[in-house]
């Protein structure tokens, strides 16, 4: 038997993760002095809160290797394949590979590097997650998965820099002029790492629609699956809106909503939207 995981950071719906038998594996997310489990204990609403009484931002931290290999004693397999955010973005990944090298399962527990965050990272879950249901062995999991890794289209639209200033990840100036001229930063997952793309102005119903409208082209020769909206806390009506405008689009069986988690939510703050989909070679 296989046993797909990934940890936190794939911000996969409860539904999702019941549906493909999916394992997770939370991150710490640090207020202060308090220290809570991404997905357990922790939900977004209290890391806004308390990031805005503080002007503070929370910090996270990867699972250690001892929490990696508890939780892997809790399933009865063969092999296991283990999604992690980005290598580049957290020790997630190096910290799963000692985890194998300290169970000498080096042979029997895959680590994939996703080079990627949130339902980027989803995306690739569900795929592999769907080969295993279907009998494939683990090793032609990985490969699969590896080819079709480069494919995945993750970006998303910032309501606001103050959380990205607050982690560091914007100058101060930057998030001064972007937040006075409600500037939004298009920021694109590309080769592991996050970089700015564009740049919108206005509200956000009409931000997010130029921003969704900018990847048509792609959109319209996406693998037909599935594509995620995922999001840090906007409204009913922003996510209706764009809903209705990939459904427009006839691409796709699925499209499927998501809320960010704490970890994912703690660097990007309310109001971020992205839509994420594979590309079809």
């Amino acid at each position: 038997m296989i046993k797909i995981l990934s940890d936190s950071t794939c911000d996969l719906s409860p539904e999702l993760i019941q549906k493909y038998d999916i394992g997770i594996i939370p991150l710490y997310v640090r207020l202060g002095e308090n220290e809570y489990l991404d997905g357990v204990n922790i939900t977004p609403a209290d890391i806004y809160k308390w990031s805005d009484e503080t002007e503070k931002t929370p910090s996270t931290a990867a699972p250690s290797v001892s929490d990696i290999i508890n939780i892997l004693h809790k399933y009865d397999a063969d092999d296991f394949i283990i999604f992690t955010i980005s290598a580049s973005m957290s020790s997630c990944y190096s910290n799963c590979m000692l985890a194998a090298e300290e169970l000498t399962m080096e042979d029997h527990i895959h680590v994939i590097d996703s080079k990627n965050l949130s339902t980027g990272i989803g995306l690739l879950v569900i795929e592999a997650a769907q080969k295993a249901e279907q009998g494939e062995s683990a090793t032609a999991i990985v490969d699969y998965i590896e080819k079709l890794r480069p494919n995945v289209r993750a970006s998303f639209v910032v309501d606001t820099l103050t959380y990205l200033y607050r982690g560091g990840r914007c100058s101060g100036v930057a998030a001064y002029f972007g937040n006075a001229l409600k500037l939004q930063p298009r920021i694109a997952v590309v080769d592991g790492g996050m970089r700015p793309e564009n740049k919108y102005r206005g509200l956000p119903r009409k931000y997010i629609n130029d921003y969704v409208k900018d990847m048509e082209e792609a959109l319209k020769s996406a693998k037909k699956e599935r594509v995620f909206i995922t999001h840090s806390g906007c409204s009913k009506e922003l996510v209706t809106m764009v809903r209705l405008y990939l459904a427009g689009l006839g691409r796709f069986d699925e499209i499927i909503e998501t809320r960010a988690g704490s970890v994912i939510s703690s660097h990007c703050g309310p109001g971020t939207l992205g839509v994420l989909f594979i590309n079809e070679e």
